[in-house]
């Protein structure tokens, strides 16, 4: 089984204290504990959330140092634990959404996160109110320009190297990097300024689920106290820095955040997943002028080459007055190729994209009329509010495999015609259950196209890999 991200880092030696025991506050504490804390985030006027890798356990993604963690288990000479889904396709938790709607709201100022998982992004938080000290296994820098490149797969690097892909802005070109630091590299100051700034100026820091042991990013919490902020840590395990705490919580990361939002009358939104692809229309006349010859390609946003790691296998038919063999296509790059007689009724192509595993609808459906002709109907609409509309969509269906097109362009040479595709496939709906402070597990509601969610095993037999956040 690869491990992923573990797998790729460089050799240590000491990876600092592992398997430590949990500790979890009585019920009774634990109320108490949260109410504090609400206040405390009630009256802050610069709240800074400092994120390890306990709040993306429930998640599916396991952490290093935990009792079921990679080092301890390595340690232990245990079997690792494997992936419950594919790394790309992990959803934010309860926690994550939560610290977006606290940043609506005007509570959360600035968010530092030692996770490679890019789940506070894909959660919804501003770029510009986060510091990714560690780096993020979904983004690709531009090392010349500076711009950033979130892609909805894995990048296959780590350790700032060079990727298979370049810049897209014109003029530039440069050879992209990923973003994940391997043990040897600095944090970057894009990363590090920032995040230095606003614990300086914080009145509350308030660190979720991590062990606070790899530093420098570990001390970054204690550049608060000096302008007469508090620290405030909750972790299942103790930490070196609990004595500079104000509060210190020993509970599940999730159940302490859920009940804070209720203390403070905020819900916590759902989380919708949408991917995009586009559809590439290629066609040329054959020598003799009585024949198009045609070509359908289901590609990554990404670039033609890139992997659509969502998509398992798409069924093309086409309409019913066009004798047209339907076709499978199972196997990236996804591409069909035909000919037509060139004096052919414009026809309909109905395509049935069969979802991976990990996303929460089998399916979604898609039809493209073909006339061969270029369309004038060329756009490109607002991305923003044609992606609203699908969340909005999905929340009144319950349900996921809406799509929408975002942009409709024409290439001359080769004749074609890009469409670029929205598609709904995840929705996750958080139990607003607070009552239960055992430090029990909450329980997430996914919204399905069908009610049923689909089965987690892989239909060849292999096991996703297993990805941790590790700093």
């Amino acid at each position: 089984m690869s491990l992923g991200y573990a797998e790729k880092l460089s050799f240590i030696e000491d990876v600092g204290n592992v398997g430590m025991t949990e500790y979890f506050d009585p019920p009774l504490l634990l109320q108490d504990k949260i109410e504090r804390l609400a206040v405390m985030i009630q009256k802050s006027k610069h709240l800074v959330v400092f994120t390890g890798a306990g709040i993306s356990t429930s998640c599916g993604i396991p952490d290093f140092r935990g009792p079921k963690g990679i080092w301890t288990l390595q340690r232990e000479g245990k079997a690792l634990p494997e992936a419950s889904l594919p790394f790309h396709r992990a959803t934010p938790s309860m926690t994550h959404m939560a610290l977006v709607e606290l940043e609506k709201a005007g509570f959360l100022k600035f968010l530092i996160s030692q996770n490679i998982d890019g789940l506070h992004l894909r959660s919804g938080i501003p770029r510009e109110k986060l510091s990714e000290l560690h780096g993020d296994s979904f983004m690709e820098r531009c090392p010349s320009c500076g711009i950033e490149y979130m892609r909805d797969f894995e990048i296959e690097t780590i350790g700032l190297k060079e990727t298979a892909r370049r810049c897209s802005k014109v003029g530039c070109g440069a050879r992209l990097k990923d973003t994940v630091l391997d043990w040897e590299d600095a944090l970057p100051p894009k990363e590090m300024n920032p995040a230095e700034r606003h614990c300086k100026m914080a009145d509350v820091v308030l660190c979720l689920g991590t062990s606070l042991q790899i530093t420098p990013a570990c001390n970054l919490p204690l550049k608060s106290l000096k302008g007469g902020g508090k620290i405030v840590i909750v972790n299942l395990q103790k930490t070196p820095k609990d004595k500079k705490a104000s509060l210190l919580i020993h509970g599940l990361v999730d159940k302490v955040i859920t009940g804070v939002m209720e203390f403070l009358s905020l819900r916590i939104p759902p989380f919708i997943r949408i991917d995009l692809l586009q559809t590439i229309f290629t066609q040329a006349s054959s020598l003799d002028e009585k024949y198009v010859n045609w070509s359908l390609t289901v590609a990554s946003v990404h670039g033609n080459r890139a992997p659509l790691p969502f998509i398992k296998s798409v069924e093309v038919s086409f309409s019913e007055s066009q004798n047209m063999k339907a076709a499978v296509l199972d196997k990236q790059p996804l591409y069909l190729k035909r000919r037509t007689v060139k004096s052919t009724n414009p026809f309909n192509i109905m395509m049935k994209l069969n979802f991976s595993d990990g996303c929460k609808c089998s399916s979604a459906e898609i039809t493209i009329p073909i006339d061969f002709k270029i369309s004038a109907d060329v756009f490109k609409d607002d991305k923003d509010s044609i992606l609203q509309n699908l969340r909005e969509s999905a929340l009144t269906d319950s349900s996921c495999g809406q799509t929408s097109i975002i942009e409709k362009k024409v290439i001359m040479v080769p004749k074609s015609e890009v469409i670029v595709h929205a598609i709904v496939t995840n929705i996750v709906k958080f139990d607003r259950s607070y009552g239960d402070l055992s430090n029990g597990s909450f329980k997430r509601k996914y919204e399905c196209l069908n009610g049923i969610i689909p089965s987690r095993k892989r239909s060849n037999g292999r096991k996703p890999r297993a990805i941790i956040n590790v700093r």
